[in-house]
């Protein structure tokens, strides 16, 4: 079996929380591989899933233009590699935004049809903490960390919907890649994680 060489994109935002989480669930299903940090586009190079983590989608996609990660992800999707993005990764993950992502000219990489919008919750003192269940995981609840969280408004051609709160969807699936509003990297829990790193080597093995 070959290694899983798992990359963070390291650019701004929660980039060692997910380093640590990735380790430990890739310990716990006795995987081998290391967890990388990806600040240029050669770190690319060779890897086996991608996660783009939470943080501030603007700033994070002026730097995947100015480093040319932009470009290098796009190509590296279209081959199937395996991609998590997690609250501004997941707005990047979109084909379409609301006006603050218009009017600050992000540019997104438009892999999954779904439409984000940006801080659907308000203020970073709106962020919240709820239970979900995600039937993907399993059946036991996880606990989502919500942050000046986007919501996905709808999805649509082959993307589909992978978790819900209250009606809202809160995760998305489209092949290898998957988006999620909240930051699964903030809670013990490593199921997400886990099934992230179940489709990496998967996509390794062939």
């Amino acid at each position: 079996m070959k290694k899983l060489k798992l990359g963070v994109l390291a650019l701004q935002g929660a980039v060692s929380e997910h380093i640590e989480v990735l380790e430990k669930a890739m310990k716990r299903l006795k995987f081998k591989g290391e967890v990388i940090k990806v600040r240029k586009k050669d770190d690319l190079e060779g890897i086996s899933g991608l996660v783009i983590p939470g943080g501030e989608s603007t700033t994070i996609n002026k730097l995947m233009l100015k480093t040319e990660i932009q470009e290098e992800i796009l190509k590296l999707a279209k081959k199937g590699l395996p991609i998590l993005g997690t609250c501004a990764g997941a707005i990047l993950l979109a084909k379409k935004g609301d006006e603050q992502v218009e009017k600050t000219k992000t540019i997104l990489l438009d892999l999954m049809e779904m439409k984000v919008l940006r801080n659907a919750y308000g203020r970073q003192v709106n962020s919240f903490e709820v239970e979900v269940k995600i039937p993907a995981i399993g059946q036991k609840f996880f606990k989502a960390v919500f942050i000046r969280a986007p919501i996905i408004e709808k999805v649509w051609g082959k993307t589909l919907i992978w978790a819900q709160y209250q009606k809202e969807i809160i995760g998305a699936r489209k092949g290898n890649i998957l988006a999620l509003t909240f930051h699964p990297e903030l809670t013990n829990n490593l199921r997400i994680h886990e099934y992230f790193i179940k489709i990496a080597r998967k996509y390794v093995s062939g």
